[in-house]
């Protein structure tokens, strides 16, 4: 490994800590958001020429590996006996966002039915990524054997249209939402809470985490983490291919709410914040590894098709939820949960100050994992 790669690496690691540092003295950047300037500052390096040849091998490497440690850490401080009042929620958004899902994708194939070629096909995907996402679209690709260039165009449109609307959920989105919705209910007091359910250190207070007495039994939090991960990979490896990753998310998930219970390690301070900071250095990988320049050659048909699927399915998504009263923070969790898969469950959560609709989110998420390959190619095929 080259110096230049050595440097990139370190800059991954540190600039989120700085970033948190900056936070707590810049009022500025404390209403941006951590997540946020990540993106920002990842999306920039990623498009100036700047990142060294192979960094494209330890990006991979480093976003493969964050999120699946980031999980437990989170998970072992979930009130999960709480969560389960708000079951019954999860459950309707759910089949709501399935519903509006399918409904755009009808929609839309009727609408660009003449200007794309193998629509059939991009329709599948489409199901596949806003059920499941890319794990999904990928298996979407070999069950409908889809051509390279498709599938290449669709995913990139797909990336390009997620960062604006991680950008809309993870800055003024809640604030929109609920102008239609109602706030949620916390289970810590029932009392409505429209911007922040739990108390801000909950998400943003870093400190006396190097106090010896936080600081060794966070790193044993760690070291469990990684323990999860590994048997999670190992257990994965003995179902098939296609549905691997989800599975690791879903063991992960299984262990993380499974140690919730062990009092010892819920009572560890800190395993939040760290779980966080894991998922900052995700942010800024992910972002790097956008390039805009393959929106050059664009086709206006499926990004609009891919921007109707997305955006459309979560418009209809909120409308439909005011019916069933349900919260504006279940909605827009479930929502990105579906659009843009579990693993960003903790950063959306973390925007909105609530920590509560994390596992809510995780179960819209891996349910849709679940369902997504049967109904992309069901879809696809009833379509064509």
């Amino acid at each position: 490994m080259g110096l230049k790669l050595i440097i990139m690496i370190v800059f991954f690691v540190i600039a989120p800590v700085i970033i948190l540092y900056l936070e707590t003295q810049l009022s500025i950047m404390k209403k941006i958001g951590a997540v946020l300037i990540c993106y920002a500052i990842g999306l920039i390096l990623g498009n100036i020429g700047i990142l060294p040849e192979g960094a494209d091998k330890y990006q991979n490497l480093m976003t493969n590996l964050t999120i699946p440690i980031a999980l437990p850490l989170i998970l072992f401080s979930m009130d999960v006996k709480k969560w389960f009042k708000m079951a019954g929620t999860a459950m309707t958004s759910l089949a709501i966002g399935l519903f509006t899902v399918i409904v755009m994708i009808f929609a839309g194939y009727y609408i660009f039915k003449g200007s794309i070629d193998e629509i059939w096909k991009v329709s599948g995907m489409l199901v596949g990524i806003y059920t499941g996402g890319t794990p999904n679209l990928a298996a979407m690709k070999t069950a409908l054997e889809v051509d390279q260039e498709l599938y290449i165009m669709t995913h990139t449109y797909e990336l390009s249209l997620g960062a604006l609307y991680l950008v809309f959920i993870l800055s003024v989105g809640q604030r929109v939402f609920l102008t239609i919705l109602p706030p949620f209910k916390s289970l810590n007091s029932g009392k409505a809470n429209s911007a922040q359910v739990n108390p801000e250190e909950d998400f943003e207070d870093y400190t006396g985490i190097f106090n010896k007495g936080t600081l060794l039994p966070l790193l044993g939090a760690v070291g469990l983490s990684l323990a999860i991960v590994g048997v999670s990979y190992a257990l994965s490896m003995l179902l098939p291919e296609t549905f691997s990753t989800a599975a690791i998310i879903l063991f992960i998930t299984t262990f993380g709410i499974a140690f919730s219970f062990v009092p010892k390690i819920k009572q560890i301070k800190k395993t939040f914040q760290t779980g966080m900071y894991i998922i900052l250095v995700f942010c800024l990988v992910v972002s790097s590894m956008a390039d805009l320049t393959k929106l050059a050659n664009i086709s206006f048909s499926l990004f609009w098709y891919v921007g109707l699927a997305m955006f459309g399915s979560h418009i209809l998504h909120v409308f439909i939820a005011k019916y069933f009263k349900i919260d504006a923070d279940t909605v827009i969790i479930s929502g990105s949960a579906l659009i843009c898969s579990p693993p960003f469950v903790p950063v959306i959560a973390a925007a909105l100050k609530n920590k509560e609709i994390i596992l809510t989110g995780l179960t819209v998420g891996i349910a849709g994992y679940a369902v997504g390959n049967y109904l992309g190619v069901l879809i696809a095929f009833i379509l064509k």
